[in-house]
């Protein structure tokens, strides 16, 4: 992953959770062109967050490399984001 890039997930198959190796990140709903704006989200200092426009549930995994999730399909390639 570039350095500074911003990891970009989505929940095009509608799960109840993702799992994200990162506490910052961008969620966009599912794959164009049903995206929502692409949104920042921060867990700051806790372990979760909930997408205000899609309401996935992302948790933070720390056996995950930073910018990977589970499941890896719900990572948007950093080359098409």
């Amino acid at each position: 992953m570039a350095a500074g890039a911003i990891p970009h997930f989505h929940n095009s198959a509608g799960l109840g959770k993702i799992e994200v190796g990162s506490h910052t990140f961008m969620c966009m709903g599912a794959l164009p062109p049903h995206d929502h704006p692409h949104v920042f989200l921060t867990m700051g200092a806790g372990h979760d967050v909930i997408c205000p426009y899609c309401s996935t549930h992302y948790a933070y995994n720390a056996a995950l490399q930073e910018g990977t999730s589970l499941p890896p399909s719900a990572r948007y390639p950093e080359e098409a984001a």
